[in-house]
């Protein structure tokens, strides 16, 4: 099998890749990204460099001229689409570009894939489409989609659009929708790498509000094997939800990174809320593990030793996506909450 990954540099990327040619030696990868600002070329050197099964394109989702010519000339058999704005707070601070690439570039994806005659499509999207929950209950594939924040309505829209290819079209297109991830390689304004950067500094450790809100955590390996399964066996026109069998809070989380290095819980500082910010998402995953055999395979804590185990073996790689726009993000993070 020959398949086309977008966003491949990113974190889940990065982990969706290395499992794959990992697993199926007769797979090839062509692996397209912009390289944003959380895209990182060096999580795969080894790969583009030693592995001649894997082939890194840099260029845009939007690019119809580029995306054409890799699905003509590829004899792809199918696309995975991982590219996306993910940052919550950036797409309050300017929602444009997860409008461009979150719904644009995975419309013109989309429409690519249908005109070169592709056999599978899947898109990953997030459990925030779904909106907020209650303290009961869980998000299930027909609970309506209800987000609240720019990032959210952007993942939702292209999920709507995939939707449509299906419907309209017959476009043989699945839908991944998964809970919060954990693991290596992500990049450091996501929570548990921020917090473990900051703890390691004895800087302040930023918690949203009463640090009280739930999210479900998943190992990003299993996440990986939820968008496998779903490229393998995904009936065409459903989505599919993945989740890790572990609601956290925020403080809760943060409480155990600090006890995992030891620090002092009075590290904690609890800043000003983020607008919209949804009280609990948890994931009902019984559709996949019934259709696809799906389940989780790393228990939270495990998984959160893991993590940072890796981040204490790979503190060059955090240094060198700390540089830059990250760290003048940060900056104005920390301004508009102090």
């Amino acid at each position: 099998m020959k398949i086309l990954v977008t966003g491949g540099c990113g974190f889940i990327g990065t982990n969706f890749i290395r499992m794959m040619l990992a697993k199926h030696p007769d797979w090839k990868i062509v692996n397209l990204d912009k390289l944003t600002y959380a895209g990182n070329r060096l999580n795969l050197m080894d790969l583009e460099e030693n592995e001649p099964r894997y082939e890194f394109v840099q260029g845009d989702i939007c690019d119809r001229e580029l995306v054409t010519s890799l699905m003509e000339d590829g004899h792809l058999d199918a696309v995975v689409n991982f590219a996306a704005e993910s940052h919550v707070d950036r797409s309050i601070n300017d929602p444009t570009p997860f409008v461009t690439t979150n719904i644009q570039g995975a419309q013109n994806l989309m429409e690519c894939a249908r005109q070169t005659g592709i056999s599978r499509f899947v898109h990953v999207s997030t459990d925030e489409v779904y909106g907020t929950l209650g303290p009961d209950g869980k998000f299930t594939e027909s609970t309506p989609l209800a987000p609240n924040s720019p990032y959210s309505a952007s993942k939702a829209s292209a999920d709507m659009m995939a939707r449509a290819y299906f419907e309209t079209y017959g476009m043989p297109m699945v839908v991944t929708r998964c809970s919060n991830n954990y693991g290596p390689y992500q990049f450091p304004e996501k929570l548990i790498p921020l917090i473990y950067l900051n703890a390691k500094a004895d800087k302040a450790l930023p918690v949203y509000g009463d640090g009280m809100n739930v999210r479900d955590w998943i190992w990003v390996e299993d996440h990986c094997l939820g968008v496998e399964l779903s490229l393998l066996k995904g009936r065409d026109g459903k989505a599919y939800n993945f989740g890790g069998d572990a609601e956290e809070t925020n403080i809760d989380v943060v409480r155990t990174i600090l006890a995992v290095l030891g620090k002092p819980e009075s590290l904690i500082t609890y800043v000003k809320d983020r607008p919209g910010h949804d009280r609990r998402y948890a994931m009902d995953y019984s559709l996949a593990a019934e259709e696809l055999g799906f389940a989780p395979t790393l228990g939270f804590r495990e998984g959160l030793e893991k993590t940072i185990a890796w981040y204490e073996a790979n503190t060059e790689w955090l240094e060198t996506v700390q540089s830059g726009a990250y760290r003048n993000f940060m900056d104005e993070w920390y301004k508009e909450r102090s």
